[in-house]
């Protein structure tokens, strides 16, 4: 990825001077897949540390730990939500696993897919939103060129570093990333970098 480092230092200096920092680029990848999501949607609105034990715990409940839709319906909703669960996100997660289960969301497909219907696939599934289709297809699907805009890291770092008052709406981070295409997936694991924060699904 070292040709999109030198583009997103060369257009954009702002950019280049959190790189300096932060130092090679290290992003860490997850599976496309079904297991992702779904951990994805446990770590939803929660610290990682209490998101990992959480997802340790609904893991030990599976055969082998292999998180599977069959394995996941398998569950009774009350052996999920002692896991740490909540309602909501079993809710959720099982509306997952149905889907997959019946083919509505099939995650051999999604890496040939555009990134609008890999969103719109997705989408489907209930506690599915469009930031994290987009967190999936940054650390699943390893596109580069994703601009998270409903992130909140990202509008804070981006608010910090580009000296804002007020954390930016979508059309005013579209326009400075106008500079980054088409390497955005990138330049948004600089700006959760800067922050000192864990950048992850």
């Amino acid at each position: 990825m070292r040709h999109a480092v030198v583009h997103l230092k060369k257009s954009d200096p702002v950019l280049a001077g959190i790189i300096e920092r932060v130092g090679p680029y290290r992003i860490q990848y997850l599976e496309p897949a079904f297991a992702t999501l779904v951990r994805s949607i446990v770590f939803q609105q929660l610290s990682g540390r209490v998101a990992r034990v959480i997802f340790d715990r609904l893991l030990n409940l599976l055969p082998e730990r292999q998180l599977t839709p069959a394995a996941i319906l398998a569950l009774t909703v009350e052996q999920m939500r002692a896991a740490g669960l909540s309602n909501q996100k079993t809710k959720y997660i099982r509306d997952l696993a149905e889907r997959t289960f019946a083919g509505e969301v099939d995650f051999t497909l999604l890496p040939g897919m555009s990134d609008d219907d890999v969103i719109a696939m997705l989408t489907q599934v209930k506690g599915v939103g469009v930031w994290t289709a987009h967190m999936f297809l940054i650390f699943a699907l390893q596109r580069h060129d994703v601009l998270p805009v409903g992130d909140l890291g990202i509008r804070t770092a981006m608010r910090k570093a580009y000296r804002m008052r007020t954390l930016p709406k979508p059309a005013r981070m579209e326009k400075i990333a106008r500079a980054w295409r088409p390497w955005c997936s990138v330049a948004s694991w600089y700006l959760w970098r800067s922050l000192d924060g864990e950048a992850e699904l």
